[in-house]
C-alpha cells in the first residue's frame, strides 16, 4: 500500500477518468508508479509521456540497451519496483535468466561487450556520484563508437530512472508479481 491516497481505476473520475483508459489502451493496464500520481493527474501524463518519449520513440540506442539501462540503474537506486518492473521488459530481449539475475546484481560480471559496458559504467557513476561527471566521461563513451545523440539518450534515461525511483522509493510505491507483468512493450 502506497504511503499517500491513491485513487484507483474504479474511483476515478473526470479527467482522471480519461487519462486512465487512454494508459490502458495503450499499455494494456495502469502501472502503480502511475497510480501514485492521481492526485495530480496533469503530472501523471507528463511523466507518462516522457517516459514513452525516451524508452520507446525512435533512437539510435536499441530498446535492449534502454530497458538494460532503466535495470541497472534501478538495481543501483535499490528501487525493487523498477527493478522488477524493467528485468520483466528486459526478458524481452535477454532469454538467459542467469545472465539478467547477474546484470541485476552486478552487470562488470557479465559479457556485455564493450558499449553496453562504458554505457553502464557512465549511468553508475551519474547515479551514485552526480557532482564527480566529468567531460571525460562523455569522452568515454565516444571512443567506443556512441554519437551525441546516443550520449544524450543515455544520460535522459539514467537521470528518468534515477527521479522515477526516488518517486517509487519516497512514496511506498508497491507492486506484486501480477502487477509487474503484462504491459506492451
Amino acid at each position: 500500500m502506497a504511503w499517500i491516497r491513491v485513487v484507483d481505476e474504479a474511483e476515478a473520475e473526470g479527467k482522471l477518468k480519461e487519462y486512465y483508459d487512454e494508459i490502458v489502451k495503450t499499455r494494456g493496464k495502469v502501472a502503480n508508479i502511475m497510480k501514485i500520481h492521481s492526485l495530480h493527474p496533469e503530472a501523471m501524463m507528463g511523466h507518462l509521456n516522457f517516459y514513452k518519449t525516451i524508452m520507446f520513440s525512435p533512437s539510435a540506442l536499441s530498446r535492449r540497451q534502454r530497458e538494460l539501462l532503466a535495470t541497472v540503474v534501478s538495481s543501483f537506486d535499490k528501487c525493487a519496483y523498477c527493478t522488477r518492473h524493467h528485468l520483466e521488459a528486459l526478458r524481452a530481449y535477454i532469454k538467459d535468466e542467469a545472465f539478467l539475475a547477474q546484470v541485476q546484481r552486478d552487470y562488470t560480471q557479465t559479457s556485455l561487450d564493450t558499449k553496453d559496458r562504458a554505457m553502464l559504467d557512465y549511468a553508475r557513476k551519474l547515479t551514485l556520484t552526480p557532482g564527480a561527471m566529468t567531460r571525460q566521461d562523455v569522452e568515454s563513451l565516444r571512443k567506443v563508437g556512441f554519437g551525441d545523440e546516443e550520449i544524450l539518450s543515455i544520460n535522459l534515461i539514467t537521470s528518468y530512472f534515477n527521479f522515477v525511483n526516488r518517486v517509487a522509493t519516497g512514496l511506498g510505491v508497491e507492486f506484486s508479481e501480477e502487477e509487474a507483468r503484462g504491459y506492451r512493450y
